[in-house]
């Protein structure tokens, strides 16, 4: 996973900036009241994206996912200044059951490409494939629990 110094280095150009969208502080230490840190979830189709979106934003968190796999613009996920960046995975397999038929292997894979550096500057990756919902929505919580407590052992661990 990347440290935070790495992930500075691959910033979007200062013309791809959105207005009024600029970093929390969450990583500087700078908690304003209860604020936690901006969350967004990234994935292949399929993967549960807005499902955990929803169930994170129901228990009070800034979360938001975002369509990277649509997109050949590698960074468009730093356009929301993520304080943490979630990877959701899903293999071949399971997207094609849960779209209910055949899903084509080489649109998964074109997905992964356009994922690619997303993952890499994960904070969490996860493969929810032989996951449930609330498995997947639990693990994520104990990972961001982890990640708000400075004295947990497991910050920064991938499940």
């Amino acid at each position: 996973m990347a440290e935070d110094g790495e992930r500075r280095t691959h910033q979007p150009p200062t013309w791809a900036r959105r207005a009024g969208v600029a970093p929390s502080g969450w990583r500087a230490g700078r908690r304003d009241g209860n604020a936690g840190p901006r969350i967004v979830i990234v994935g292949p189709c399929a993967a549960g994206k807005t499902t955990l979106t929803a169930r994170l934003r129901a228990l009070g968190h800034d979360a938001h996912a975002c369509a990277q796999e649509h997109s050949g613009v590698p960074y468009l996920w730093q356009l929301s200044e993520p304080d943490l960046l979630l990877f959701l995975d899903v293999d071949l397999a399971a997207t094609s059951a849960r779209r209910g038929g055949d899903w084509p292997a080489a649109l998964h894979a074109t997905q992964g490409d356009r994922l690619a550096h997303a993952r890499a500057h994960a904070d969490l990756y996860l493969d929810g494939s032989a996951l449930t919902p609330d498995e997947v929505a639990a693990r994520v919580a104990r990972f961001l629990a982890e990640q708000q407590d400075p004295q947990s052992p497991g910050r920064g661990a991938q499940d």
